[in-house]
């Protein structure tokens, strides 16, 4: 039989200090050893894989160990200690939860912290994978946990703390274990490749570190399977992604230069070659996700420390983040994002994908495009004004050109244009509408009726009378803009104010509330409603609606009605005014004593009021109320 040892327990730490990744679980528990302040139970909880039961007997070792160093460590050879490390201590009982979670297993335990240790201070108790336990179990343990004999110390270790129920949890001093950084995973591989006599290249133990995602037994027992291939005691890059089927770097690399360069028969041939490798496109899809969020990161040096990789792949990713643009990388990761939310509804997903990766081509061109377009002058001619010619005497002419006049007043009216799309009222909407040719012309009008002495037309004058001219040029013609000035803003603000202060508040009176009560449930759609408001009784008192009804039923139509209340508020002027429903307790027994069902006794009394004849017919027949 081989005498191999999995790495996973051949470099199990025997030292708070070989512990990787939990120095704020360690430094806790070294310094409660050093001021000898010891919990009567701790809870180990966290990821698999990442030293909760490691800690828990390096705790539970060190507490009997009688030549403690400075740091709080275990000296590995007094006589507590070397029976530890051949399973042979008495002092310390370790239970599989799993397995044995049961009642009868937590009383046996109960049996054994009754005797005191043999060798040492303390009787330690470590069970794992503590959340197995069952109901019954856990409420057999609760009173030995919270009231343990001086010597007895329990260790719980847990992957799943809420399934613990919380009296278990009051009683116990928690550590949470966090997941394993990739970098301090890889660092720790390197150290056994040392003491295996292996050579690896850093970018195959940074590999193995992502792939075991923060659990470093997984990343032992990766390495365990792939050191026992290695050829010629080395493990590559290339061996490491074949057997842990994980896609190279390159081929991200290369997607994002073809994406940069538009370059879409490339794309489609590079994710070809990855489908024909085996690889599923949502894996595709996830590490090219992965690889535009590092060269996101990667464009800061601040954020540097984020990229768990190896410094040779920093240096590639800082290189290629150099070259794509923000806006490109924010782009292409929503289009991926998307592209993984749909991806199980698509039924064609290689071309979905496809899809997904050539508009992912056409950002860096769309986003030139936009760049252009807000760059590039604006090429739309401004809207040329017509001036009929009038067949009145013209204004003297200016020096300027007939053109350059033309070029000033369309630079004016598209500057007037511009300042009045400003306002967001509908009159400045309409000024500059197709209408001006047309206003324009109402102007020349003017003109001609004033030289042949003829009358303004009726239309004409109203709306010269609404419109206040503006002259655009001198000797030009102008454009009517209604124009309101800060007084008639004020005089309109200060009339609503005098409105508003000489309006009637209606008066709350019961004559006046009954009124609109009334008026109100004649607009009511609902027969059942109507019925109630029409029904009850009302009153006012302290300033508030008290409504009365009859039954539980109109209350309930009543409470659900919203409307009512604030028809009163909105009519009385009055947002506060409440309202009271009250239930007429005596007209509703006297409506509960109508519905109730009568006993035969009741039925024969009742008819013998009305017909004596019924008794002697009763007697004759020697008949009696309770056999009818």
């Amino acid at each position: 039989m081989s005498n191999f040892v999995v790495s996973a327990r051949k470099y199990r730490p025997t030292r708070f200090k070989d512990v990787v990744g939990q120095s704020h679980v360690t430094n806790v528990l070294k310094n409660a050893l050093d001021s000898n302040k010891i919990a009567q139970a701790f809870l180990f909880t966290g990821p698999r894989g990442v030293g909760k039961t490691t800690c828990a007997r390096i705790l539970a070792k060190t507490l009997n160990c009688q030549n403690l160093s400075e740091d709080k460590e275990p000296c590995n050879t007094c006589g507590s200690c070397e029976a530890f490390n051949q399973n042979a201590s008495f002092n310390i009982t370790e239970l599989d939860a799993a397995s044995h979670n049961g009642v009868d297993h937590i009383r046996s335990l109960i049996e054994q912290v009754r005797f005191q240790p043999q060798q040492g201070k303390y009787k330690i108790f470590i069970i794992d994978e503590v959340h197995m336990l069952s109901i019954g179990a856990f409420n057999a343990f609760l009173k030995t946990l919270e009231e343990p004999p001086p010597y007895a110390v329990f260790i719980l270790a847990t992957t799943e703390k809420h399934k613990i129920i919380p009296t278990i949890l009051s009683r116990c001093q928690i550590f949470d274990f966090k997941r394993i950084q990739t970098k301090d995973t890889a660092v720790f591989l390197k150290e056994i490749c040392a003491k295996e006599k292996l050579e690896a290249e850093e970018e195959a133990l940074h590999l193995i570190a992502q792939k075991a995602d923060g659990a470093l037994r997984d990343a032992l027992s990766i390495f365990d399977r792939l050191a026992s291939i290695a050829t010629n005691g080395k493990i590559t890059y290339d061996l490491v992604s074949e057997n842990l089927n994980v896609l190279d770097y390159d081929y991200y690399f290369n997607i994002v230069d073809h994406f940069l360069l538009g370059n879409t028969s490339d794309i489609l041939l590079t994710f070809g070659e990855v489908v024909e490798k085996g690889f599923e496109p949502d894996i595709f899809l996830y590490g090219l996700s992965e690889h535009i969020r590092n060269l996101l990161v990667a464009r800061k040096v601040e954020t540097h420390k984020l990229l768990e990789l190896s410094e040779n792949l920093k240096l590639r990713y800082v290189d290629q983040a150099k070259k794509s643009s923000k806006s490109f990388l924010l782009n292409a990761l929503s289009l991926l994002n998307d592209c993984d939310i749909n991806y199980k509804q698509a039924r064609n997903k290689r071309l979905h994908v496809e899809m997904c990766l050539l508009k992912a081509t056409h950002i860096e061109h769309m986003m030139k495009l936009s760049t252009e377009k807000k760059t590039k002058p604006t090429s739309n001619t401004p809207q040329q004004i017509s001036f009929n010619e009038p067949s009145v005497t013209k204004p003297p002419q200016s020096s300027a050109s007939e053109t350059e006049k033309e070029s000033i007043v369309e630079v004016v009216v598209e500057n007037a244009k511009e300042d009045w799309k400003k306002d967001s009222t509908p009159a400045a909407e309409e000024v500059f509408s197709p209408k001006v040719e047309e206003e324009n012309t109402t102007s020349y009008e003017v003109q001609n009726a004033k030289a042949n002495g003829e009358d303004i037309p009726p239309k004409v004058e109203e709306s010269i009378q609404e419109k206040k001219e503006v002259n655009l040029l001198s000797g030009s013609s102008s454009i009517n803009i209604p124009t309101i000035s800060i007084h008639d803003m004020e005089t309109a603000i200060k009339k609503e104010d005098e409105e508003k202060d000489n309006e009637v508040v209606p008066e709350l009176t019961l004559e006046s509330l009954k009124e609109v009560w009334t008026a109100y449930a004649m607009n009511v759609k609902s027969a059942a409603l109507k019925n109630t408001l029409t029904s009850l009784e009302l009153s006012i008192s302290n300033g508030q609606i008290v409504a009365k009804v009859g039954s539980k039923l109109g209350e309930g139509y009543l409470r659900e009605d919203t409307g009512l209340m604030l028809h009163l508020r909105n009519h009385f002027k009055n947002p506060s005014l409440k309202r009271v429903i009250d239930v007429d307790t005596e007209k509703l027994q006297v409506l509960i004593e109508k519905e109730r069902s009568l006993n035969p006794k009741e039925i024969f009394d009742k008819f013998s009021e009305k017909n004596p004849n019924i008794k002697k017919l009763t007697k004759a027949l020697d008949l009696s109320p309770d056999r009818m």
